[in-house]
């Protein structure tokens, strides 16, 4: 979700940078407008929050998170809606995550110690209070500045045996690289889950690498389940014996096995940061001395691979026999470097106690050798009973698939990967032996299992017309999606692009987007009429358009300002267009036509004719030939006058001056 950094959510919180991404959300650093401090927020994904169980999943973390205050667990402030999806408002912690340090390199035993201790306390305030994490991991544990660890991001996390969970049978979540077996097989899960995945960051942070690595979650995940933990001494010579025990308690595969609690876990980190003995180690060392003092058979062959691991690494089992070999002085018997009881000497006892630890070595060497050599031998039976593999695993998720198989009785699972465009990614394209096959409990099943389509080079399109690009794509084994988009430099109906673009890899059968143009992008032109010419061109040119002037003369436009354009304001063109600008040169001049001799009403209609209005006047005439006509005007005939100009016309009247008296003659004088 592109984000701009004026948004503010919840009329409170403006966006300042991006941090992260996860896997459900954005996480942001933001401002508290109100408290003008600054906090963490995390924007649920818009397309997820249209998703009931992921708006319930996104409301539990901040429910169960706000209800969680202690020093190692980073503190939830608010949450809320807005901008079409929901936020969490957390602490912000100015520093970094354990998995950036961890690219620098493995940790020294005492550091990983210090900050799994911490860890772990989180935890075991979490648990006690009814909440599993059920996401730890070296990217959920924060280090801030002044080397203080925070725990974060209880997005998965529930309220112990809670209504709602939303781990589901078949259905995983976490982080497969740090998840327990019983939440690899979808089994429910409890603080000791918690511990195994602190196990898991503990011997990365060590050993520089996941005790686990795969092609694909469903590997790794079958790895926890399945396959023994690697020492980590192996990547790491330097790590000491008891942290690696602690390590290997934390992360055993049967939960009863493990550290009971987190503070268990706790209190053996500490220790060990203490240069105390640590109770994993001494646990190890009892399984030694167990069946060295001859302990029952069955409980000897049920602790041979433990024993044996303990018997193969020298430095392990000197450490063990060192625990068991140092034994207090009793009454009477000499005290430190003195004789003991018959007046032993002390490096007489010290090499017995060697020799013990070393025959007791030796015999779980034999015991587990012959245990596991007879087995194979076929020596001591076989538990193994006949089953049918099932016919509804094609097409299921591979996780589901293998718990099912599991919880029929088969041993031995596996998967391989295989590209398909037919079968969604993580599912089972195939069975091995096939559907219906009867086989032995202990006998191997292996899963073919869709890593998606095989990836495919995108064809080079660009610029070409979009039914010839479409039809190359399509024969390359892609679908192709246009949208359209305005360009300056491709002709309308090209290829401008492609996402992916040219020679990267995409699954067979996947999208490519195309973007075709639709030629220059299109202006409208504005109206320019009564501005300058400068400031009009100056405005058009701004749109891309080209401009050229005429001149034109004008009844209602000043000179030397625009009259109008062509094409017209208001229409749609091309960028690039040319537009004229027609600019006034006044208002039109007509010559004034000659009146004399005209009647009023011939002259009326000749000044008509030219846009001249006519101002008549009468002057009294002695010819009675000039009544009613035109004997004057102003301005004079073939002037040059503005069009709609006045003339002033003086038109003859006639007057009989001569007076006659019937039937008389003049008087005389």
């Amino acid at each position: 979700m592109s984000q701009q950094q004026q948004d503010v959510f919840g009329d409170r919180y403006q966006m300042v940078s991006h941090i992260a991404r996860g896997g459900m959300a954005q996480v942001y650093l933001a401002r508290d407008l109100l408290l003008d401090r600054p906090v963490a927020l995390k924007v649920l994904f818009p397309e997820l929050s249209v998703d009931r169980a992921f708006v319930e999943r996104f409301r539990r973390e901040a429910k169960a998170a706000a209800n969680l205050t202690h020093p190692n667990i980073v503190s939830i402030y608010d949450w809320g809606q807005g901008e079409h999806t929901y936020f969490i408002v957390m602490e912000y912690v100015d520093g970094s995550t354990l998995s950036s340090l961890l690219r620098q390199g493995p940790m020294s035993a005492a550091q990983a110690a210090a900050i799994g201790a911490d860890v772990a306390a989180a935890l075991e305030f979490a648990h006690r209070r009814g909440v599993i994490h059920r996401d730890v991991k070296p990217g959920n544990v924060l280090i801030d500045n002044n080397g203080r660890v925070r725990v974060a991001d209880f997005g998965i996390a529930r309220a112990n045996g809670a209504d709602g969970d939303l781990t589901q049978t078949g259905s995983v979540m976490g982080t497969a690289t740090y998840f327990s077996p019983e939440q690899a097989q979808g089994l429910p899960v409890d603080a000791r889950s918690d511990v195994y995945s602190l196990g898991v960051v503990l011997y990365e942070m060590v050993a520089g690498k996941p005790p686990f690595a795969g092609d694909n979650p469903v590997s790794i995940a079958y790895k926890h389940v399945k396959e023994p933990v690697p020492s980590p001494r192996q990547n790491n010579p330097e790590i000491p014996a008891n942290f690696e025990a602690i390590v290997m308690k934390a992360m055993a595969k049967d939960p009863a096995n493990r550290y009971q609690s987190a503070e268990e876990l706790r209190a053996d980190l500490v220790r060990f940061s203490n240069g105390q003995p640590v109770a994993a180690a001494v646990e190890a060392t009892r399984v030694v001395t167990a069946v060295g003092a001859g302990g029952a058979a069955g409980a000897a062959l049920g602790g041979a691979a433990a024993a044996a691991a303990l018997a193969s690494d020298p430095t392990r089992m000197q450490a063990a026999a060192g625990s068991t070999a140092t034994l207090p002085v009793t009454p009477g018997g000499a005290g430190p470097g003195g004789a003991g009881p018959g007046g032993e000497p002390p490096e007489a006892r010290r090499g017995r106690a060697w020799m013990y630890s070393g025959l007791a070595a030796l015999l779980v060497v034999l015991l587990a050798a012959g245990y596991f050599g007879g087995k194979a031998a076929g020596w001591w039976g076989s538990s193994a009973k006949n089953l049918t593999v099932p016919s509804n695993l094609v097409n299921r998720s591979a996780t589901a698939a293998q718990t099912e198989l599991h919880q029929m009785g088969f041993s031995d699972v596996s998967t391989k990967a295989e590209a398909s465009s037919q079968v969604k990614a993580g599912n089972v394209i195939s069975v091995s032996p096939p559907a219906g096959t009867t086989i032995k409990s202990d006998q191997p099943v292996v899963l073919t299992v869709s890593s998606g389509p095989a990836p495919v080079k995108v064809p080079d399109v660009v610029g070409d017309p979009v039914n010839q690009a479409t039809a190359t794509l399509q024969a390359a084994g892609f679908v192709a999606n246009t949208t359209q988009q305005a360009s300056t430099t491709v002709g309308p109906g090209m290829v401008i692009s492609t996402t992916p673009a040219a020679g990267q890899s995409a699954g067979e059968g996947s999208a490519v987007q195309v973007v075709v143009s639709t030629g220059k992008p299109q202006v409208t032109i504005p109206s320019v009429v009564g501005q300058d010419p400068a400031t009009a061109g100056g405005e058009l040119g701004a749109l891309g358009l080209k401009v050229t002037t005429q001149q034109e003369s004008s009844s209602t436009i000043q000179q030397g300002y625009v009259t109008r354009t062509s094409p017209p304001a208001g229409t749609a063109v091309a960028v690039g267009t040319t537009v004229t600008v027609y600019v006034s040169t006044g208002s039109p001049t007509v010559a004034v036509p000659n009146l004399k001799h005209d009647t009023q009403g011939e002259a009326a209609a000749a000044l008509a004719a030219v846009g001249l209005v006519p101002n008549f006047t009468n002057q009294p005439v002695n010819n009675a030939n000039q009544d009613g006509i035109v004997i004057s005007q102003n301005p004079a005939a073939g002037t040059q006058v503005a069009n709609g100009s006045t003339v002033s016309v003086v038109v003859g009247q006639f007057q009989n001056t001569t007076t006659t008296t019937t039937g008389k003659s003049p008087p005389s004088t």
